[in-house]
């Protein structure tokens, strides 16, 4: 499943992302279902049947283990699709995650929490009023507030949510004001904005007689909560989910140079440590496990616990205690704080055996792809290349301009692609210019079921400017634009603000770009840090062990043999 990022300019101070994101529920009314109770990463088998897929879900629910939870019920709903309890229970878990989530993130604590009554209850109106104006599909003030109570009921079940805010209500009090909800506000009709505010003041005086809790934590729920009206792109941003979302937009950002997932009970596993990091420079390497953060044990935490401990200003220090897979004992480690540069194309170089094949692989769109396609281009041309390899697999978007100015470089006439929204700002065609067009160069796009959004910009243009053959699986099926608007306190709203549409005018969302040679992934797919390489083993049926570059070398050929047959 993709994680993602997208940017366009409007009458708003706003960037249009584009990019697959894990977030929120998508339903346009709250319904109702019992919420049982954090996190770890495991594969799980398939269901066998509905009724045990159902039991399955609500272990992973009791234990807290959202993350697990939402991939085991996404598997789930694509096996029994009619199946309603399967389907709350995705979406409860991602609400859950996302309560979680906030409750773990410092900026939400110290800036949003702090907020007074009315303070809030602006906010709340601001961004209904943004949604109201700007969203792809219009969303009323009903459904907006419902989901606000929807989320509200699910926190009183939260763990998390409940120490913190509640510390000393008893479970009957908390159980009661439940049923009060769902009684009483469980999709309430709500006919302007005094009507939701007058809604949420009497929600408030509810929830601090009932149990005590604090009129700002009531009215925080109604504003993240409400944002699960809209699709799974689309949320609220508090100040630190907008730094890392800009920092990955401009390809740099302040830290060591890592990217890691909890696993529970054995600390924040390295996914992938960024060349010229402070990571890489001290020694960090993917598969060892952090233990320890500043001498705190970090093996029961979240990945976003752990990442609180890790941000820090550039050239402070932080202590790390690591353990590798292959030693008993861990190895402490100072590492300092600085700027660190993530590269959207991570690979360049010729196919060994063909000497006119060159590859490349893009890992995001960002505001140097561009550029670094240039500089990759030029180098690979040097060497004699005259076909490339372009690798977008498991490439979850990036920036719209982004997309755009990489295809132009390989398209020299015609429509790349256009965006389609409710305000005028948001319909917009992108041309080629044939200047700078690289027109020779024969393309073999590589995609797969994580290839998403600006990688599927791409992929519909080559397939209808018939400027390459398109090798792998479908891809993942978004077709949608995001905006950031600026909210106040330095916060934002990522927003989805259009639809995009390939040059013959056709919109793949939920559908993905079917390729041209289809060739499946092997079953077992070892992720690079598991084999001790940078090199992930995601390949196309041929050896594991020669990772993309044999790949890419045999799926020359079967593109080659697409090609002649048209």
């Amino acid at each position: 499943m993709p994680s993602c990022l997208p940017v366009l300019r409007a009458m708003f101070v706003s960037l249009t992302l584009l990019g697959a994101a894990v977030l929120w529920p998508v339903p346009s009314f709250a319904q109702d279902q019992a919420a049982p109770p954090d996190a770890g990463y495991l594969e799980l088998p398939p269901p066998v049947d509905a009724e045990s897929a159902v039991e399955e879900g609500a272990s992973l629910e009791r234990g807290r283990r959202w993350i697990d939870a939402i991939t085991h019920y996404e598997k789930a709903v694509a096996q029994f699709p009619d199946n309603r309890q399967l389907t709350y229970g995705l979406r409860r878990a991602k609400i859950h995650f996302g309560i979680d989530r906030r409750y773990s993130d410092g900026s939400f604590e110290q800036s949003l929490l702090r907020k007074s009554q009315n303070d809030a209850l602006s906010l709340f109106e601001d961004i209904y009023s943004q949604i109201r104006t700007n969203y792809v599909e219009p969303v009323s003030l009903t459904s907006f507030v419902a989901h606000g109570t929807e989320s509200l009921y699910l926190a009183l079940a939260n763990e998390k949510f409940v120490s913190r805010n509640i510390p000393r209500a008893n479970a009957e009090s908390i159980a009661r004001l439940r049923q009060t909800l769902r009684d009483n506000y469980w999709n309430k009709n709500v006919e302007g904005s005094s009507n939701a505010r007058a809604t949420l003041l009497e929600v408030c005086r509810l929830a601090r007689s009932a149990v005590g809790m604090p009129e700002t934590t009531v009215i925080m729920e109604y504003v993240f909560g409400g944002c699960n009206a809209l699709d799974d792109y689309s949320n609220y941003l508090t100040p630190d989910r907008l730094d890392d979302l800009y920092g990955n937009i401009e390809g740099e950002f302040v830290g060591l140079g890592i990217e890691m997932q909890a696993e529970t009970g054995r600390g924040m596993l390295l996914v992938n440590v960024l060349p010229e990091s402070p990571a890489a420079a001290g020694g960090m390497r993917p598969g060892e496990h952090i233990v320890s953060i500043n001498n705190v044990d970090c093996r029961a935490m979240t990945a976003d616990e752990a990442a609180k401990l890790l941000r820090g200003p550039t050239g402070s220090t932080v202590e790390l205690e690591l353990l590798a897979s292959t030693s008993e004992q861990p190895r402490r480690g100072r590492f300092i704080r600085r700027p660190v540069v993530v590269k959207s194309i991570d690979r360049v170089q010729m196919i060994e055996g063909e000497p006119d094949v060159g590859y490349l692989r893009m890992t995001g769109f960002q505001k140097t792809t561009a550029q670094e396609l240039d500089a990759a281009l030029a180098t690979l041309e040097a060497q004699g290349m005259k076909k490339l390899i372009w690798d977008l697999r498991d490439n979850p978007g990036g920036l719209l301009t982004a997309a755009v100015e990489v295809l132009d470089r390989f398209i020299s006439e015609g429509v790349l692609v256009s965006t389609k929204g409710r305000s005028l700002d948001q319909n917009w065609t992108y041309s080629a210019h044939r200047s700078g067009t690289h027109a020779n160069i024969e393309i073999v796009l590589l995609v797969n079921e994580n290839s998403a959004s600006a990688s599927e910009i791409v992929a519909g243009a080559i397939r209808d400017h018939k400027r390459g053959v398109i090798v792998g699986q479908k891809t993942f099926g978004k077709w949608s634009v995001q905006s950031i608007l600026p909210i106040r306190d330095k916060t934002g709203l990522r927003l989805t603000t259009a639809k995009f549409y390939s040059p013959a005018n056709h919109n793949y969302a939920k559908i993905g770009v079917k390729p041209d040679v289809e060739v499946p992934e092997p079953q077992e797919i070892v992720a690079g840090y598991r084999g001790g390489d940078a090199v992930p083993s995601v390949v196309y049926g041929f050896n594991p062990n020669e990772a993309e570059i044999v790949a890419a070398r045999n799926v020359f050929k079967h593109a080659s043999q697409a090609v002649s047959s048209r």
